[in-house]
């Protein structure tokens, strides 16, 4: 039986045991994952306020637009420098959070391997900043540089890392390979080729085997671009090669013993779709699933009662309703309306407005009771059915995957705004199942 997970009945999934997996010494990387809006940065802070309160050393790597990390948390801002959160950690526990700021982790990078001139130079070109600002793949590979940055210091004992708000989950493990193969790749290369070779052998080469390529490229990027991109690929000359193997060291660190992938949905077919891809993807580039986080489910303290006898009870009421009132016309009279033929009596009782009430103890007040009830068991009915529905749809992909261990996150009644919403969370996800469930 593998770390932080609990074997339960053939029927059902294994049970992830959170606790366990944010106690273990060895666990250094945890790395939540998932599609967009499924509350992967909510988890991914939990998990960091709980690892803290449990004596563990972490940092809470955010790449959230949004965000709502640093408010929840009772910090002013966040950028690309750890921030420590007070009165957090028991005993030595401690954490921290930052949000990934990729223009300045570029920066960075080009600060630590280049020489002040040529730093300032690079800093300055066109499409750098163009590059550094939003290329295609840009933020998912700063992200795992940050990643590696971080590690490195060995200033935390666990990093939590709440992946790209990506079109596709599957981006942050494919954009920075795609980056680090266009840094250095052939087109670059053969950009770089007239500053590598000097003299008139160069200005030869240049005027034979570039001069037509040049063109095209200028009709293609435009002159003034092309410049830009040539000057670019001079000054970084020297880096290049850097890039790619720091974006493979990194993708070895994710498969390395130590990191765990927790891939977090919600209850909802397109969300556990997504999930389904990224567990066979993570199990295909052998990376260590720990497993799903299924947030926002619902539950109900009296699953007894099914949707289909709520309804029945409901509509017994209604009718009852309606029969024992004067003149069969109960929930009427606010409206002035006629019944007619047509109308069905139960859906004219869903409708009609609350019946009036007379002196205590009047079948008004019976009236009443039996209206709110009959309100009632139809919510009831209509969460039962959503319990169902969320039901049936992770079914549906635990059968595609019964080996995935699984925590079901009980749905708030409202966002999470502080610490006190971010502990209960983290209590969620220790508990493992919905409340009422």
């Amino acid at each position: 039986m593998s770390e932080g997970v609990d074997t339960v009945g053939m029927d059902t999934p294994p049970r992830l045991a959170v606790d366990r997996l944010l106690d273990d010494p060895e666990t250094r990387i945890i790395v939540c994952c998932g599609a967009g809006g499924v509350g992967k940065t909510t988890t991914a802070a939990a998990l960091g306020v709980r690892a803290a309160g449990r004596g563990r050393k972490a940092v809470v790597l955010t790449i959230d637009p949004a965000r709502r990390l640093a408010q929840s948390m009772g910090i002013d801002s966040l950028d690309n420098t750890p921030r420590k959160v007070a009165t957090v950690g028991a005993g030595d526990g401690e954490l921290h959070a930052m949000m990934l700021d990729m223009k300045r982790t570029f920066d960075e990078i080009v600060e630590a391997h280049a020489d002040g001139e040529r730093a300032r130079a690079i800093l300055a070109n066109p499409f750098y900043q163009s590059l550094s600002a939003g290329f295609a793949g840009t933020q998912e590979y700063m992200a795992m540089e940050k990643l590696g940055q971080l590690r490195a210091r060995d200033d935390w004992d666990l990093i939590i890392v709440d992946t790209p708000p990506s079109r596709s989950a599957l981006d942050f493990l494919d954009a920075p390979k795609r980056l680090g193969s266009f840094l250095d790749g052939k087109f670059i290369r053969v950009l770089m080729a007239p500053a590598k070779v000097g003299g008139r052998a160069g200005m030869k080469f240049l005027n034979v085997g570039m001069s037509m390529m040049t063109g095209t490229l200028s009709k293609l990027m435009g002159a003034s671009l092309l410049k830009d991109v040539q000057t670019f690929v001079a000054a970084m000359d020297t880096m290049f090669g850097g890039f790619r193997t720091r974006a493979d060291a990194t993708f070895r660190l994710l498969q390395a013993p130590g990191t765990a992938f927790l891939v977090v949905a919600a209850p909802e077919p397109d969300a556990l779709r997504e999930a389904a891809y990224f567990v066979e993807r993570l199990a295909a580039e052998r990376m260590p699933l720990a497993g799903l986080v299924l947030n926002r489910v619902h539950g109900s303290g009296a699953d007894q009662l099914s949707a289909e006898r709520a309804l029945a009870a409901a509509e017994n009421l209604e009718e009852g309703g309606i029969v024992d009132q004067e003149s069969g016309k109960a929930g009427l009279r606010d409206s002035g309306a006629e019944p007619t033929e047509s109308a069905h009596p139960t859906e004219t009782a869903r409708t009609a407005n609350p019946p009036e009430t007379g002196s205590p103890g009047t079948e008004g007040d019976t009236a009443v009771v039996d209206w709110i009830t009959a309100g009632l068991l139809r919510l009831h009915a209509e969460r039962m059915q959503v319990i169902a529905r969320e039901q049936r749809t992770r079914d549906r992909f635990t059968s595609l995957h019964p080996e995935v261990a699984v925590a079901e996150v009980a749905a708030l009644p409202g966002d999470v705004h502080d610490l006190a919403g971010l502990r209960a969370i983290g209590e969620r996800l220790a508990a493992g199942v919905p409340a009422g469930a």
